[in-house]
Order: C-alpha cells, then sequence, then structure tokens
C-alpha cells in the first residue's frame, strides 16, 4: 500500500520494537484500515524460529500485542484523546491472553486483523488473530489502560 500505515502517521518515531519505525531492527509493522477493521501483513525472519520450524510464540504475542496497539492508537486518535502530560502515548498494554491454536509457519507472509471490542476514555479492549492460508493459528484479547505519568 503506498499509504502511511497507522503507525507511520500517528507515531513515526516511536522506538517499539514491534511496531516502531524508528526501531532499526524491529518489525515496522504496517497496519490499515479496511472495512472497519484493522489489518497487517507480518513475514518472520529465520530468527523468529521456536526451534522447531515454527514461528516461536514469544514473537506471536509480540506482533499481535502492536498490531492491537495500531487499533488502540486509531480510537484515541479518533476520539481526540492525546497522551498526558510526560506521557509518549495515551494507553498502555496492561494485559493480554494468547491462545496458540496451530502451529504457525516460519517465514510466509502472516495475516493480522483486530477489532475493538469496549473502547472508553479509560480503557480499550481489542481482539486480534495471526491467520495463514485461512487459517487461524492464534488469538488475542488485548486489554490497553489509559497512561497517567506518575
Amino acid at each position: 500500500m503506498a499509504e502511511l500505515s497507522i503507525q507511520e502517521s500517528l507515531y513515526p518515531g516511536l522506538t517499539c520494537f514491534g511496531c516502531g519505525h524508528a526501531n532499526p531492527d524491529g518489525f515496522h509493522l504496517r497496519s490499515y484500515r479496511s472495512d472497519g477493521v484493522t489489518v497487517a501483513t507480518f513475514t518472520p525472519r529465520p530468527e523468529h524460529d521456536n526451534g522447531f520450524g515454527f514461528l516461536n510464540g514469544g514473537i506471536i504475542s509480540t506482533a499481535l500485542d502492536c498490531h492491537t496497539a495500531a487499533v488502540v492508537m486509531w480510537e484515541a486518535d479518533r476520539n481526540g484523546w492525546e497522551a498526558d502530560e510526560g506521557a509518549p502515548v495515551p494507553f498502555i498494554t496492561a494485559g493480554f491472553d494468547v491462545r496458540f491454536l496451530r502451529p504457525t509457519p516460519l517465514g510466509p507472509p502472516l495475516s493480522l486483523r483486530a477489532e475493538p471490542v469496549e473502547v472508553s476514555e479509560s480503557a480499550i479492549v481489542v481482539r486480534a488473530e495471526l491467520s495463514y492460508e485461512d487459517k487461524v493459528r492464534a488469538t488475542m484479547v488485548a486489554n490497553w489502560l489509559r497512561f497517567h505519568p506518575r
């Protein structure tokens, strides 16, 4: 896609490993809005191997967490919820539940899909999935809370 991703347009200087485009060693996820959901493609690298020729579960969790971040960034921007003074972003991950449904191949492009389940100024819940060949390989429900630095 020629257009800027959510990450590139809203947080171009972010150094997060998964979604930060300012991190030279990161995933550089590019998430886009499409028909009311947020979609992305993630291509695993050889170093993401779990030791058995499949994608490592921690890498899956990171990709899903950072893809749900795109939904949160989009919702916060759409609703005008700016980061508090001293906070780099308006929301941070408070926790997530990942379910690994079947092995995920290492190497081919994978599809990420996410959508908000609950949205408020204090918390956002996002459901996401990682798929390959139209089969869901892993799911995540991520809980994001408003970040108030102390």
